[in-house]
Order: C-alpha cells, then sequence, then structure tokens
C-alpha cells in the first residue's frame, strides 16, 4: 500500500485524530472506561517451516536460542496447560469476558482448549499461525494473503464461527496487511498502540476499526522485555486505570490489555494481577467487555460533536 502524506500522517490507513479535536465519546448506560482484556493463546512450534520468520529475541527462553528449543517451547506451553485456567479464573471473577487472541496452531492441536474457552463464554479471535510464524514484510502479497486465508479458515472450522477481530503474532504487520485482513472479514485489529478510543481504519472492503491495546501494560513488554517488577507492574495498571478514568470525565477512554498466560499465569504472578483488576472493577463506571462489544458499540454510537 503505497503512502501519502497527509496532517500527521505518513501513511492513509486512517486518519489522524488528535483528542482534543473529537467528539464526545458515550459508554453504555453512562460508563467512563471500557476494559477489554485480551489472552493470548499462541504455539511455539518445535520446528517452524522453513523460510517462516519470528523475533529473534522471541520471550519465553534463554539465549542462544537452541535446536530443539525445548525450554522455549515448554516454558510457553505452560500456558496452555496450568496458566490459561488460572487467568480464566481470575477474569470470571469480576465478571470480565475475556477476548481470546488464538492461533491457527493452537486452534488445530488444543481442541479442549478451545471448547472450554467457547463454554466460558470467550470471544475469539484471529492469531496468525503460530507465534513461530509471523507476517513480515517480506512476504509476497499472495503470501500474506494465504496466511490469514489459512489462521482464519481454522478458527472457523475449529470454533465453528468465523473471527471478527484479529491480533497479529508479535504485533505484526506488512504495509497492506489491515486491508488483506478486511478483505477476509475481519471488522477490528489490535495491532495498532496509539489511542484510548477505538477509531475508524481505511479500506475498500467494508468498515474495519482499531481496538488499541496499551503495549506498555502488556505483560511480556513489561515483565520480560524490560524486566519491570511484579509488584510495580500491578501498581502500573492501577494507575493507567486511575488516569484514564480520571480523564474519562468528558469523554469515554479505552483501556485493552494483553495478557500471556504462561507468563502472567505463574502462581508468583497471578495474584498481582488480581488484585489490579479488582482495583478497577471495584469502581462505578467501568464496562468491561469483549472486543466485538465494544467495535459494536461505537460502530452504532460514534463520538458526538
Amino acid at each position: 500500500m503505497s503512502a501519502e502524506r497527509s496532517f500527521g500522517m505518513d501513511h492513509n490507513h486512517y486518519d489522524w485524530s488528535p483528542f482534543t479535536k473529537r467528539g464526545v465519546l458515550h459508554w453504555p448506560e453512562g460508563a467512563r472506561v471500557a476494559l477489554c482484556v485480551i489472552v493470548n493463546l499462541e504455539r511455539f512450534e518445535w520446528q517452524a517451516p522453513e523460510g517462516s520468520f519470528q523475533v529473534a529475541a522471541l520471550s519465553g527462553g534463554v539465549p542462544p536460542p537452541r535446536f530443539p528449543d525445548y525450554m522455549r517451547l515448554s516454558h510457553r506451553d505452560y500456558g496452555h496447560r496450568v496458566g490459561i485456567f488460572r487467568v480464566l479464573d481470575v477474569l470470571q471473577k469480576y465478571g470480565i469476558k475475556p477476548t481470546i487472541a488464538l492461533d491457527a496452531f493452537s486452534a488445530e492441536h488444543y481442541p479442549f482448549l478451545v471448547n472450554h474457552c467457547i463454554q466460558r463464554g470467550c470471544e475469539i479471535i484471529g492469531h496468525g499461525i503460530s507465534v513461530s510464524q509471523m507476517i513480515t514484510s517480506e512476504m509476497s502479497e499472495p503470501q500474506e494473503r494465504q496466511y490469514i486465508h489459512d489462521s482464519v479458515e481454522a478458527l472457523k472450522l475449529h470454533t465453528g464461527a468465523a473471527p471478527a477481530g484479529w491480533l497479529g503474532a508479535e504485533y505484526g504487520e506488512s504495509a497492506g496487511t489491515p486491508q488483506l485482513l478486511s478483505q477476509e472479514g475481519i471488522r477490528y485489529v489490535c495491532d495498532w498502540t496509539n489511542d484510548e478510543q477505538p477509531y475508524p481504519m481505511k479500506s475498500p472492503y467494508g468498515e474495519l476499526f482499531a481496538l488499541p491495546i496499551m503495549l506498555e501494560l502488556d505483560d511480556v513488554n513489561a515483565l520480560w522485555d524490560r524486566h519491570v517488577a511484579i509488584g510495580r507492574y500491578e501498581n502500573m495498571l492501577k494507575e493507567a486505570f486511575d488516569v484514564m478514568y480520571r480523564d474519562s470525565s468528558e469523554s469515554g477512554r479505552l483501556l485493552t490489555l494483553n495478557l500471556h498466560p504462561w507468563l502472567i499465569g505463574q502462581p508468583y504472578r497471578i495474584r498481582y494481577l488480581d488484585a489490579a483488576l479488582g482495583h478497577m472493577m471495584r469502581r462505578k463506571g467501568v464496562w468491561a467487555a469483549s472486543g466485538s462489544e465494544i467495535i459494536d458499540w461505537y460502530r452504532q454510537n460514534p463520538p458526538v460533536v
């Protein structure tokens, strides 16, 4: 997708919009903050296909990488075997409907987890093929289109429904990913981390929206990549929420958390997540919703000038 320069922009995926120049966003029943919690179920493959790409310093293991990288694989597999249940229990405790970012590999090989998430009322969104195979600008457009198609078809087959949303493996995108996702029927994308409200994106194939994640509160970004102490992480979640709640007196805010069960689901970390979410949910005017619920509301009730 060729870039077209415009005010505040050097690409044409969406219009630049300073927060102070927007209309007022009203959430359901006068809520001040919409809270969305995305839980990643992503598989690190024993041996990824030749030519596939993954982040060089992928979290969860100990350098240097080796084959088989059993430490990274088994560390991340902890999330599928143990951590996911702890995380879902905490979310259920506070009435938070999870949005599960599920890759094709996990959908195919973990039918118990797929059914478990569906039975618990989770929304399931696309998350690529696996964390070992992510979208990059090195892909040709036909290759990327096939990658997205295969990911979506795997979720249709194993969950019984087409995903409405998408979070790329490791936030991976090429210059044309949003439009290719829209062409495949995706209605919202979580890879863009630049706002505290949803916003419309541009696509010739239908409506497409961004559901921005708060990147610095992503547990991998904070706890693994930046080595934030777990107690400090709890306070970061609380402090971010408190400021957004204060600032929402004039227009609604969105706090989207991105969590990984292999990391935050560890027995010595889970209570910090519990405490932070309890702090948020005890406040009046917090709407805990899935990604689709938030985007559907925003679409039908855009900011009022």
